[in-house]
């Protein structure tokens, strides 16, 4: 390194010695080279399935692909126990309740769906669940009108569990009794 700095201080001009000095400094710090490897075992693709076994909200299946790393929302809605329960348009708070296309009272589940696949295959998971189906309803007066609107039942929980990726299942159960039974597979 010393002869390189001589040879730089041995040409003439200015210009020289700022490109000698950048070259020393670049070749000084250089870093080892990549070493490319294959694709690991856990990136692929991972099939899911979520069943749902609720005496409040139904019982649902739904099977889903995604990576490590990933996350999957997705949404199960079905007509209430007693069938469709219409819901007037002057109900309180009638704009945050689960209601179909035609404006009836439905159990509506939400679901966010979280994965990240450890060296081992195991798969940590997190799974946000929020639900709420129609309990009844309610004798309310609005502007001197008496209506009915429903009562709803909710429920939000996040779990998080470690399972198989080989074909495994793990099962667990919310607050409320509800069954979420988990499996997975590759594809």
């Amino acid at each position: 390194m010393n002869r390189r700095l001589n040879v730089c201080r041995s040409r003439a001009g200015f210009a020289a010695l700022a490109v000698c000095g950048v070259f020393l400094s670049t070749s000084a710090f250089a870093t080892p080279g990549i070493k490319v490897q294959e694709e690991a075992a856990n990136d692929g693709p991972i099939k899911y399935t979520v069943k749902m076994a609720s005496k409040t909200f139904g019982n649902e299946q739904e099977t889903r692909t995604i990576r490590s790393g990933q996350t999957d929302d997705f949404t199960w809605q079905s007509a209430a126990p007693g069938g469709a329960q219409p819901v007037p348009d002057d109900c309180p708070n009638v704009s945050s309740l689960a209601r179909n296309a035609e404006g009836a009272a439905v159990r509506q589940v939400q679901i966010r769906f979280a994965s990240v696949v450890a060296d081992n295959g195991s798969a940590n998971v997190q799974l946000s669940f929020q639900a709420r189906a129609p309990k009844g309803t309610s004798k309310v007066t609005v502007g001197g009108k008496a209506l009915q609107c429903p009562v709803e039942t909710r429920l939000s929980q996040i779990v998080r569990f470690t399972m198989p990726t080989t074909g495994g299942s793990k099962m667990v159960t919310l607050s409320d009794g509800t069954q979420l039974t988990v499996s997975a597979s590759r594809k």
